[in-house]
């Protein structure tokens, strides 16, 4: 096999010329001949024995090629890709030039290949300073938080439903006096003030006792996903079986015990306000990244193939899609929810996809500028932490990794190592000198009316 490559005059295109030997194809013909032969019968032979020469005069020397081709055409093209050693950043839009048997088979493929970036200012850029002061307000709602995650449900038998709290009960739907599909539960826990039910549901059985039986009226939104209950009355039968209450843990000693290493409430609220102050500043940090990415993406030039958006939005639609099918929802089921097609979801993601390539090229190009080299150790190191992470034995893990997903955690780690170094020069614009600004110039004109006056 060998290849030819050809820029185009379109920018960031090639066209790679691929030319498989005349044996390779003849074997590809065999090939084809040997899957295809069972499904071909001629007068006088048993189906499947049809010998190849027969079948191709019976229905002409081309009968196998377009079979032939496409064994031999994803393996070609995948040499071809690697050899040329051009960086592809979409499908092939694959043309067959020359498919005759005894001779050479010749295809072309059409590329988009990865953009040049010319980078602007991606050292000392100005971010927003952010404020990340931990007040006591900010631990006391991280403690809060905790006590919530450690209260006790208990029931409730002296009083009626208030907000928060959770009721057992069994109900049943009806419109127009008939039952409805997907209408019914029994001891069901609802968290009234969740809004898991429809819109006025929970509300209705405010100030209801255990053992009632009540009628709430609702209306389903318009945008239900039912379309046959959507704007429609409903009327639910409801009965309450129990009340059940959250019992939130006094703020002691003995509450930081449980939940900490600690011994007193002091040592515990002390620590807190250290992992607040360590989330705050990650936070911030991450935010400022994110603004002098933006900008520095924004001041550096780059021709994208619309090819390459093509396919980065199809690989985030493939992404979301999996995501949703590990809460078991297919991709079909979410567009009907949606009430969206896939095109239109296509037309959602796609701006979100431009970004990430040019957010990607560009920290690609300081990692290079930079002269940032991920090494083996450092991919090493990245599968033991993933490794931990995920409770995993790291010689394992590194079993599992092939050279291709090794290639591409050196790249994603290079793009980390250039936003760090971006992130080291960034010049965070102190809020006095944005609030002084103003006030100075106003105290120079009233030198300036001063002088006048004089």
């Amino acid at each position: 096999m060998s290849v030819q490559v050809e820029n185009l005059e379109e920018k960031n295109k090639a066209k790679l010329t691929i030319e498989v030997s005349a044996e390779e194809f003849g074997e590809a013909l065999q090939e084809a001949y040997k899957k295809q032969k069972k499904d071909i019968s001629l007068p006088g032979f048993r189906k499947g024995k049809v010998p190849m020469n027969m079948i191709e005069k019976m229905y002409g020397p081309g009968v196998f090629y377009e079979e032939a081709a496409n064994i031999l055409i994803p393996q070609a093209y995948r040499s071809a890709a690697e050899e040329s050693g051009e960086e592809i950043v979409s499908r092939p839009d694959i043309e067959v030039t020359q498919i005759e048997k005894g001779k050479p088979f010749i295809f072309t493929a059409v590329v988009a290949v990865k953009p040049e970036v010319t980078l602007g200012k991606y050292m000392g850029v100005e971010v927003t300073e952010i404020d990340t002061q931990v007040s006591d307000e900010d631990v006391m709602n991280e403690i809060d938080r905790e006590r919530e995650n450690n209260a006790r449900i208990v029931s409730v038998e002296d009083r009626a439903i208030e907000n928060g709290d959770t009721a057992v009960i069994d109900y049943e739907g009806f419109s127009d006096g008939v039952a409805f599909d997907g209408g019914k539960g029994e001891n069901h826990s609802l968290e009234i003030g969740s809004g898991s039910f429809i819109p006025g549901f929970e509300e209705q059985l405010i100030g209801k006792n255990a053992g009632d039986e009540v009628e709430v009226n609702v209306t389903f939104p318009e945008s239900y996903h039912a379309p046959e209950l959507a704007g429609r009355d409903a009327v639910f039968q409801v009965k309450i079986h129990e009340i059940k209450t959250k019992e939130i843990p006094e703020l002691d000693d003995e509450f930081a015990q449980d939940v900490s290493e600690f011994d007193t409430v002091d040592e515990y609220m002390a620590s807190v306000r250290e992992k607040v102050q360590e989330r705050k500043n990650a936070e911030a940090k991450q935010t400022q990244q994110e603004e002098a990415l933006e900008k520095i993406v924004a001041d550096s030039q780059m021709d994208i193939p619309s090819e390459m958006v093509d396919m980065q939005t199809e690989n985030m639609i493939n992404q979301y899609a999996q995501q949703m099918a590990q809460q078991g929802i297919s991709l079909d089921q979410y567009l009907q929810i949606a009430g969206i097609t896939l095109e239109e979801l296509g037309n959602q993601v796609r701006p979100e996809a431009e970004t990430h390539i040019r957010q990607d090229l560009v920290l690609e190009a300081i990692a290079q500028a930079e002269d940032i080299e991920i090494t083996d150790e450092d991919v090493d190191a990245e599968i033991e932490r993933m490794a931990v992470l995920y409770k995993m034995e790291a010689d394992q893990s590194k079993g599992y990794v092939t050279e291709n997903e090794r290639e591409n955690m050196k790249l994603d780690l290079a793009s980390r190592a250039a936003l760090e170094r971006v992130a080291e020069g960034m010049k965070p614009r102190a809020k006095a000198e944005e609030t002084d600004e103003p006030a100075a110039e106003a105290g120079d004109a009233a030198a300036e009316s001063a002088d006048t006056e004089e």
